[in-house]
Order: C-alpha cells, then sequence, then structure tokens
C-alpha cells in the first residue's frame, strides 16, 4: 500500500516529517498549518507530493490543516521577538538562582501554547524553582530542554575546520554515529584537533564521505 505525501520541515536544517496534503494544492516551498505532537506548528514544504510505501511512514499520517498565509508568517516574526525576551528573562532568572546551565535557544510554539528553552549543563540540573519561576512570568507552558554538544552547534551554527558553513546548522537533518575507525579508514590525521568540529566531537562529514571509501576499498 502507497500513501500521497509531503515532507516538511520546521526548522533550517531540521528533520523532514511526512504529512498528509489532502486536496490542498500545496507545492514544494511553500508554508503549511498542521498539527504535531507539539500542537499547531508552521512549517516548509520541501518535498513535494510524492507517493512513499507503508513501511516509510508513521501511521495514521496526520492532515495538513491549510496553506500559510501572510498572518501566519507574521505570527511567526512575532514569536521570534517573544522569544528574544523570553530568554533575556530566562538569563536573569538562571542568575538569580545560580543554575549551573548554558541558555542556547527560546522557542515558542506556532501557537504560542509552550515556550521551550534549549540548554547545555555538565550533569543533572534541578531547575524546578526555574520552572516556576518562568511560568508565573508568562503563564503558559513551560519545557526545559537539555541538549548535547553535538545539539547545540547545530542551533548557533558557525564555520567548521573546512572554512564552510556547519553540515548540522545547513542541511544535515540528522545525527549520524560518528567512530574513530572512520577517521582511519580515510587515512585522515588522528590528532582530535584535526577531525573534531566546533563542538568538539567527531566531524559529522567522517561519516557522510565514508560511504564511499567502503565502496573503493570494497
Amino acid at each position: 500500500m502507497t500513501y500521497t505525501v509531503i515532507g516538511i520541515r520546521f526548522k533550517k536544517a531540521g528533520k523532514i516529517y511526512y504529512f498528509d496534503p489532502g486536496d490542498l494544492p500545496i507545492e514544494q516551498d511553500d508554508y503549511v498549518i498542521v498539527e504535531t505532537a507539539r500542537g499547531i506548528e508552521y512549517g516548509q514544504v520541501v518535498i513535494g507530493k510524492k507517493e512513499v510505501s507503508e513501511n516509510d511512514v508513521i501511521l495514521p499520517l496526520k492532515k495538513v490543516i491549510r496553506i500559510a498565509d501572510d498572518n501566519d508568517s507574521n505570527q511567526v516574526e512575532h514569536n521570534k521577538e517573544l522569544a528574544a525576551k523570553a530568554r533575556s528573562v530566562c538569563l536573569e532568572k538562571i542568575r538569580d538562582h545560580q543554575l549551573e546551565m548554558k541558555l542556547v535557544d527560546v522557542e515558542y510554539t506556532f501557537d504560542r501554547n509552550k515556550v521551550i528553552f534549549y540548554f547545555t549543563a555538565d550533569g543533572r540540573v534541578d531547575f524546578r524553582e526555574l520552572v516556576k519561576d518562568l511560568a508565573a512570568v508568562f503563564r503558559t507552558r513551560i519545557e526545559l530542554r537539555q541538549i548535547g554538544v553535538r545539539d547545540e552547534a547545530k542551533l548557533l551554527g558557525g564555520i567548521g575546520p573546512c572554512g564552510r558553513v556547519l553540515c548540522c546548522s545547513s542541511w544535515l537533518g540528522d545525527f549520524d554515529p560518528v567512530s574513530i575507525r572512520m577517521a582511519k579508514d580515510q587515512n585522515l590525521s588522528l590528532n582530535p584537533s584535526k577531525i573534531s568540529g566546533l563542538c568538539g566531537r567527531l566531524m559529522c562529514c567522517l561519516k557522510f564521505e565514508n560511504d564511499s571509501y567502503e565502496q573503493v576499498t570494497g
């Protein structure tokens, strides 16, 4: 059995999710409004209508609610302004509670039903009082999400050792496991400074170039 789907991204270089376009005249690069596990969201169509097998989708497929309009895009921009203000408030509260955590990014869901604070920390952080403070200020659902250093690099972006924009922040949707064996197979220097990205982990490009080396060495 096959399904007609479109692929949607909610963030630049984010993971692609399949949705049912229904009868809407949706084209690639359109912006649409859909329902997700986080609530109502605004995303960009990066894969136009196509047929996929049942094994390639997670059922039941959710239908696109509608094609986005100017009001929706204005709301997205307003949400970004609110997120910037929320970041300043959160930084102040983190200082007040003397928490050992680094705030990386802040994001409102499209419907402003939740505000998400992304942070890094060396260990577990007791942020229960921080959540109470933030909920009292913003009067909406609060989520503090601890992320890893690779996710931090993806959110913040930057220039890699190769002189190009980081793959993870420009086009790489998912992180694949990378091993030191991949560097050995490609006859690269095992000096950590030569094969590590801005995040301090092994460079993602070791993985997606490794397949070519395996084919050649067979």
